[in-house]
């Protein structure tokens, strides 16, 4: 797995800027979206004993135990363009993906 320096460069940033205890950026994969499984993002306070930590400059990307077998291949990066702001997700373990890119199938 790969977490971009400007992937980790957006979460130090919305980490410094939160009043709250955030130690992470949290990725998963759930059921469901046009493909059958879709990403999401979450920012963490609570790191679970299983789960897979990725770190970046300093920040820490982390990844639950179901997950991690779906993302084991993929980057995670940060995007700034005229479509807006947005964390990516580069999977080339999956076969089909949606326009948008947060439904996948495999």
């Amino acid at each position: 797995m790969i977490f971009t320096e400007n992937a980790a460069e957006r979460v130090k940033e919305i980490i410094e800027e939160d009043k709250e205890d955030v130690k992470a950026l949290r990725v998963f994969v759930q059921g469901g979206g046009c493909h059958g499984f879709s990403y999401g993002f979450g920012f963490e306070n609570e790191i679970a004993d299983d789960d897979t930590i990725v770190e970046t400059s300093n920040v820490q990307l982390v990844i639950d135990s179901m997950s991690i077998m779906y993302l084991s291949e993929a980057t995670i990066d940060f995007v700034s363009n005229l479509e807006g702001e947005r964390f990516t997700i580069d999977n080339p373990s999956s076969r089909t993906s949606c326009g948008c890119g947060s439904s996948f199938s495999m």
